[in-house]
């Protein structure tokens, strides 16, 4: 007997128990009377899904590459500049004979011994002494030409007044030598200093030497032969076998 009562209020309390249950799960169902066993539930479970995994931080986009600066155009290139014409080679001369120009460019020829007149006489201005001391020798143009004289000569004395037994002195030039130009009949001089004989009759050279006499001189002109010349009054006495002479020029000297 109180296995039965102990049973239907053990029945009793599952009952209950299944009702609340029911009840809780269908709160809108007010069917309370429907038996428990047959009463499906309408809520369906959603599965338990594990944590969900947080979603990725989105990839930040790349960035645009910066836009390659453009080339900056070359220059242009300055044209070349035009070369200068070359200079055509002057025309050589022809070589004229010596001398100097002439009219309409006419070259003027160095004057030919045979052109030539040449005398001699002593020069006022001398070295003091008794011998010839100094002598002034003129050349004149012969010719209906016009020629030329230039230079310093060379002297020699001729002994017995003979060109072949001439006796050359040594010459000192003194003065710078420039182109003379003789008209026909025209003139030019040079002149020749010796060193003085001293004293009287033979006389006597200050060095000790023996003073030379020479009838004749032969001059020599570069280009215009050699000219024997005689004093216009005596003859050429000198000592120790040289002479200064100056070069042909224009103008007579004293």
């Amino acid at each position: 007997m109180q296995k039965s009562s102990i049973r239907r209020a053990a029945m009793a309390m599952a009952a209950l128990s299944a009702t609340l249950v029911m009840t809780a799960c269908q709160p809108g169902d007010t069917d309370s009377g429907s038996d428990v066993s047959s009463q499906t539930p309408t809520a369906t479970a959603s599965p338990i899904s594990s944590g969900s995994t947080g979603s990725s931080g989105s990839t930040g986009s790349t960035g645009s590459s910066g836009s390659t600066g453009s080339t900056g155009t070359s220059g242009s290139t300055g044209s070349t500049g035009t070369s200068g014409s070359t200079g055509s080679t002057g025309t050589s001369g022809s070589t004229g004979s010596t001398g100097t120009s002439g009219p309409a460019g006419t070259a003027v020829k160095t004057c030919a011994a045979a052109s030539l007149k040449a005398i001699a006489y002593q020069a006022a201005d001398h070295p003091a002494g008794t011998g010839t001391g100094a002598a002034i020798v003129q050349f004149t143009n012969t010719t209906a030409k016009s020629c030329v004289l230039q230079g310093h000569p060379t002297v020699a004395g001729a002994a017995n007044g003979s060109p072949e037994l001439n006796v050359p002195l040594k010459v000192t030039p003194t003065g710078s030598a420039s182109p003379v130009k003789l008209s026909p009949g025209g003139q030019a001089w040079l002149k020749l200093t010796f060193v003085q004989v001293q004293g009287e009759g033979d006389g006597y050279c200050e060095s000790g030497s023996a003073p030379v006499i020479y009838p004749t001189m032969v001059i020599g002109l570069p280009g215009a032969g050699k000219h024997q010349v005689a004093l216009d009054d005596g003859q050429f006495a000198e000592c120790d076998g040289t002479v200064t002479a100056t070069a042909v020029s224009a103008t007579r000297p004293s």
